[in-house]
């Protein structure tokens, strides 16, 4: 049985996926979520309890964390999830993003159900899928893994104990256990939290996390 997780911010699409998705006797959707960091909550809980998804079906546009920032933080810290690209916009950069940052497959949501369910089970098998005409633009825009996008300035004003921290804060460290790795405070740690958000302009620990697997992970 291979367990699902869908991801899509219109709860009709998500009840619509899984409706069409159990009807096959080797899907199991296990769980639903409106963005991608209700998502990343979704993973956390079930890995805990030994339930981890096999593969996400992930739409691309949401709000509070789109699916190519959720793609590219599942593929970081939970590299045996595959990921699926779902989606109503066939968009050459989407494509792009998304395959680099470690999608497994991209398929635009008038896809059958039939074809849908043979796209999950070759991810899942650790295949590429691309929807029809979806290859041709892979090939004439060929995404290069080793490209790194250019440091932002704002880096340079972290000290080195705040790009420790914030790597940390990518590795899913909570405020207590980065204090007892750098053997600091936690009150410290607060500070230093506060600084790297305001330093670098992010909303909050999120943020934080996406921008230190970008800048700093191929960097330390």
């Amino acid at each position: 049985m291979i367990r699902l997780l869908l991801v899509d911010d219109q709860t009709i699409v998500r009840q619509g996926l899984k409706s069409l998705l159990e009807s096959q006797p080797d899907l199991q959707v296990i769980a639903d979520a409106e963005n991608g960091q209700q998502a990343l909550k979704q993973i956390e809980m079930l890995s805990s309890k030994l339930q981890q998804p096999d593969v996400i079906l992930m739409d691309i546009r949401m709000p509070v964390m789109d699916g190519v920032a959720a793609t590219q933080i599942v593929s970081q810290r939970y590299p045996s999830i595959k990921i699926l690209i779902l989606t109503t916009f066939d968009d050459d950069e989407y494509v792009s993003q998304a395959m680099r940052f470690g999608a497994k497959g991209y398929l635009l949501k008038d896809t059958s159900s039939t074809d849908l369910a043979v796209a999950i089970r070759a991810v899942h098998q650790g295949y590429t899928h691309l929807g029809p005409g979806l290859f041709e633009k892979a090939l004439n825009n060929p995404i290069s893994v080793s490209t790194q996008p250019a440091i932002p300035p704002e880096l340079a004003e972290l000290s080195p104990r705040e790009r420790e921290v914030l790597h940390l804060i990518a590795s899913g460290h909570s405020n207590r256990e980065i204090a007892q790795t750098l053997y600091i405070t936690e009150r410290t740690v607060k500070n230093h939290v506060t600084s790297i958000l305001s330093r670098l302009n992010l909303r909050d620990r999120t943020q934080a996390a996406i921008f230190s697997t970008t800048f700093l992970s191929n960097r330390q």
